[in-house]
């Protein structure tokens, strides 16, 4: 991977977006910077996981301005930020989204193999993130046939295949037990740290946002960041940026 540009890997300023009605995002702004984890808090329907999908550049917003490495993410056509989620991006959702059909290891391989890699080389790689992440053991079962703490673990696997750059978390835990859950963050959270992927973490769980370097809150769809958005710094201290716990 080529170096970053100085300043923060993802900046989003402004953001709207509107389904119908429904104002989801109402002048969201939000700062990532390399290697950082980062909690996104909020009640539901507060418009956090509607930032995470533009964030991620699986939604455009309506209005505003969105940054990754210095390219404006909203103007690239949908086949360049395909390509994002595919290399540079990682993803884990709250209900895994493993594909059913294939085992584990061909579910953690399943990245790398869109991206071009060859079946034994990717599967390869597979295996090793799933004994990184201890559920080697499971490599030729298929989802059906594991727990959902197993089953979210192999999804993290897959979302560090590819040595991204930035994990984007919905509700990692929102699926298993606390003792699961914990167990999900730890692994999540160090695997990331020692590969220096930045993470977006989408939670309304102060425990699991207590993993993260520093939260940010989403009320109403706004969310504030006031080393990026001096104009509102007041407003942003109240609303926005939180230290974390």
């Amino acid at each position: 991977m080529t170096p970053a540009p100085a300043g923060p890997l993802l900046l989003a300023r402004g953001l709207h977006k509107a389904y119908g009605s429904t104002r989801a995002l109402d002048g969201a702004a939000f700062s990532l910077r390399a290697g950082e984890v980062v909690a996104v808090l909020g009640p539901s329907g507060s418009g956090k996981s509607t930032l995470l999908h533009c964030l991620a550049g699986i939604v455009r917003p309506d209005a505003g301005t969105l940054t990754y490495r210095g390219r404006d993410l909203t103007a690239l056509p949908d086949a360049e930020r395909s390509a994002l989620r595919r290399t540079e991006f990682g993803f884990v959702f709250q209900f895994g989204r493993l594909v059913p059909e294939l085992t584990c290891v061909e579910n953690v391989a399943l990245p790398l193999r869109l991206a071009g890699a060859r079946r034994k080389a990717a599967e390869r790689a597979a295996l090793e993130w799933l004994e990184r992440l201890e559920v080697a053991d499971l490599a030729a079962k298929r989802p059906g046939e594991v727990s959902g703490g197993q089953g979210q673990r192999v999804a993290v696997a897959r979302s560090l295949v590819t040595s991204p750059r930035v994990i984007f978390a919905d509700e990692p835990t929102g699926a298993l037990d606390s003792l699961n859950g914990e167990r999900v963050m730890e692994l999540l959270s160090e695997t990331a740290r020692s590969t220096g992927a930045a993470v977006v973490l989408v939670t309304h769980e102060p425990r699991v946002a207590a993993y993260s370097d520093r939260e940010v809150v989403v009320r109403d769809g706004r969310a504030r960041d006031p080393e990026h958005d001096p104009e509102h710094g007041e407003q942003a201290a109240g609303n926005g940026l939180v230290p974390a716990r």
